[in-house]
């Protein structure tokens, strides 16, 4: 039986850790969401600051319950224009790499030059354009 109540109780320390941990994370969470509003004012994040740091669990209700669907909107608006940086970047390594343009551009300066015919040109667009 005293295994049974040491195994219980290495169980519920676990679960109050962890319990912890999750509250530490999602204090952070409100302190980095406190400063990266646009819309709250100096003394309003002050004022967040403080009673989220002096009361953590009155604090951190309180701030979910009152802006917790900014919380997240701000949280989607960030992913969102983290996506279109992501997009926006892989475009411009599309475009150096090359790609269909890419290569329609190089046939086309060896066209200009005479270095092929119009024939060899369409035929390095048309394989160009199926890739």
């Amino acid at each position: 039986m005293e295994f049974f109540e040491n195994f219980l109780a290495i169980l519920l320390f676990t679960l109050w850790i962890m319990v912890v941990i999750t509250f530490f994370v999602v204090v952070i969470r409100i302190i980095m969401d406190i400063f990266r509003d646009k819309e709250l004012g100096g003394f309003g994040k002050a004022a967040w600051l403080i009673f989220v740091i002096l009361l953590p669990v009155l604090g951190a209700l309180v701030y979910l319950i009152a802006r917790g669907k900014g919380m997240t909107r701000r949280d989607v608006d960030q992913a969102a224009a983290a996506h279109a940086a992501q997009v926006e970047y892989t475009k411009g390594l599309i475009n150096e790499a090359g790609g269909a343009a890419g290569e329609i551009k190089a046939a086309k300066e060896l066209l200009d030059s005479g270095a092929i015919t119009a024939e060899e040109f369409d035929a390095l667009k048309a394989k160009a354009l199926q890739q």
